[in-house]
């Protein structure tokens, strides 16, 4: 008899066992679990009246045909009482992550959202990053991209001529020439020791309100403070106002505005057909669209209202600034329209309006918005349908059952007998998944260069977390590719047989011009040289798993090389050399650095930094 992920034994019922059973569940709100045959858990829900909605699923009726499909597959069912909406609200999107089930739609992995950052200290800094600390610095985001952030970084950094260098203020004000920006005027030269700790904040603050959206009382302030600086005679720093007035003039007209200057609000569509869903989230900041993220779905996965409510509120849990209000394109029924405003406005700290336009400027902005969405979901439904026809042809290669939509590649690298390294990249949904590539640095193998040892190791440590609750190394591979022959492949069948594993293995075997020539298992190979599309796709896999792996091996390299210079000097090992370098980020400002300057490290001595400045000023 199956086992649930609790152990305990699953109990295949009947349509009709199924409806007795949800009729008997209370009328309270909760969540629910559908699992099939097997007791995997397909579909997480929840309910302000659990008998009613779970009971609705097995009543004789027209139902969608996602949903109808969910429900054929479900054997049995278990369910959670809660005490709130909010509380069963809470528990859905922690069971989903938990579980991750095929049917349920779900927020990409936020650890893969980039921020932007202010740093904190006399002279901030604005940078990207994908992780957010539980430090002073102050965060926006996330954005769809990188693409994005590094456009908003070239904004800000043109507009309010923000320095765009890795140096270190106040600790490099004075120590180099200015680099070209401040020449051109890009940059408001801040290592020239001319600006101020109290003007350069004012151009942080003007900085955080345009991350903000808030880009009118940016312009208005900025103009104030020219009017103060020319009245005071600071002339050089009034025309550094007056240009970033004029930046701000000219960013306002390049953005595109579609409501009043002092319009805040997020519009969110949705389209759903046969083929799969789209959510579509247009963010208006200051009347102007400053950032825009469409979500896909594939076809299994069921973007109902219930649903489509718990994304949002996941989706705006992980985000620093909430609108006062949310737009949708699509209506939603009072009680589900009165949880999700409610979730928001707890996680937003003030009332957050969520609202369905029926007529006007606002009906047409969510048609518009909805329309974006369906027009995404077309593109993304043709790639894959082209994607599907190789994905099918590889599978009818390879003897799979059905196409695969996770497939994971490996190749190991290595200089010598040093920095084994084995890199791991992923093809899912019709693309490279870069947020999911990951890096083994090789334990095992020390003193030697085998690759089965390697490969065997990088294999072994990365399947031992399909057991995990959440994460990229949750989900389980349809297919594994190595960048080796038989042997290869022979090792990791070997060592999946050993962790009970039923996931297909193949080799991607190169001819003499290092191209892809064939696939192979332990005993065979399946050539793929008349097999266009499906060669193209294995060569794309391959190149970039092998060019991943080399770069990854040569930047540990590269560190290595680093961090040994240093511990040629007297008193500095190999912590205190990676503290070094992670301080002042490269060698270069190392050596320039003055005794305070090293001092500010931590770990590092009085004695040390004599050392330090003794051993580069001494050359």
């Amino acid at each position: 008899m199956p086992q649930a992920d609790n152990g305990t034994d699953i109990r295949i019922l009947t349509r009709e066992q199924l409806l007795e059973q949800a009729n008997a569940l209370p009328l309270c709100p909760g969540v629910y679990l559908m699992r099939d045959r097997t007791g995997q858990v397909i579909y997480v829900g929840k309910s302000r009246k659990l008998k009613n909605r779970v009971s609705q699923y097995f009543q004789n009726g027209e139902k969608n045909i996602k949903t109808d499909r969910m429900v054929r597959a479900v054997a049995s069912f278990d369910y959670f009482i809660c005490k709130t909406e909010i509380e069963a609200l809470t528990l859905e999107n922690s069971l989903i992550k938990q579980y991750t089930p095929r049917y349920n739609i779900k927020l990409k992995d936020a650890k893969s959202y980039p921020y932007i950052k202010i740093t904190e200290g006399e002279y901030p800094s604005i940078v990207m990053t994908r992780k957010r600390s539980n430090d002073r610095g102050r965060y926006f985001g996330p954005y769809s991209g990188t693409a994005t952030v590094f456009s908003v970084l070239d904004m800000l950094q043109k507009t309010l001529r923000l320095p765009a260098c890795r140096r270190k203020f106040p600790r490099d004000i004075g120590k180099e020439r200015p680099c070209l920006y401040e020449q051109m005027g890009r940059c408001c030269g801040v290592c020239t020791g001319k600006v101020s700790p109290e003007e350069y904040a004012t151009l942080i603050g003007a900085a955080e309100r345009v991350l903000q959206g808030n880009i009118a009382a940016v312009r208005k302030q900025t103009e104030e403070q020219m009017m103060a600086y020319a009245e005071a005679e600071r002339y050089e720093a009034a025309a550094r106002c007056r240009d970033t007035v004029r930046a701000l003039d000219a960013l306002r007209q390049k953005q595109t505005v579609v409501a009043a200057p002092d319009t805040e609000q997020d519009v969110v569509g949705v389209y759903s057909d046969e083929f799969g869903s789209c959510i579509s989230v247009f963010y208006i900041r200051s009347g102007a669209v400053t950032d825009k993220a469409d979500f896909h779905f594939g076809r299994e996965q069921i973007a109902d209202e219930s649903s489509i409510v718990s994304f949002l509120c996941e989706h705006y849990r992980v985000r620093t600034y909430l609108p006062p209000t949310v737009l949708l394109s699509f209506p939603l029924e009072e009680e589900e329209q009165m949880l999700l405003a409610g979730y928001l406005t707890s996680l937003a700290g003030h009332r957050v309006k969520v609202h369905t336009p029926m007529r006007g400027d606002l009906r047409t902005l969510c048609d518009t918005v909805a329309q974006n969405a369906k027009e995404s979901a077309a593109r993304q439904a043709e790639r894959l349908r082209r994607d599907d026809g190789v994905l099918s042809r590889l599978a009818q290669l390879c003897g799979l059952p059905e196409a695969p939509q996770r497939i994971e590649a490996y190749d190991i690298s290595n200089l010598g007998s040093e920095h084994l390294t084995a890199g791991m990249v992923v093809w899912e949904d019709g693309k490279f998944a870069r947020s999911d590539y990951r890096t083994f640095h090789i334990r095992s193998v020390v003193g030697t260069t085998d690759d089965y040892a390697s490969m065997r190791e990088a294999l072994c440590r990365r399947l031992s977390h399909l057991k995990d609750a959440e994460g990229s190394f949750a989900a389980r591979p349809d297919l594994i590719l190595l960048d080796g022959g038989r042997r290869h492949v022979g090792v990791i069948r070997a060592l999946l047989s050993e962790m009970d594993l039923d996931i297909p293995v193949f080799g991607m075997v190169k001819d003499d011009y290092h191209k892809t020539r064939a696939l192979c298992t332990d005993t065979e190979e399946i050539s793929v040289a008349r097999e266009q599309a499906v060669f193209m796709l294995l060569y794309r896999i391959q190149e970039e798993v092998h060019r991943y792996t080399v770069s990854r091996m040569e930047g540990a390299k590269r560190k290595t090389l680093k961090t040994s210079s240093l511990e040629k000097i007297p008193g500095i090992g190999p912590a205190k050399a990676k503290a070094l370098l992670k301080h002042f980020g490269t060698l270069g400002a190392l050596k320039t650095a003055d005794r305070e300057a090293l001092l500010q490290v931590k770990g590092i001595s009085a004695r040390d930094a004599e050392s330090v400045w003794t051993y580069y000023h001494d050359e």
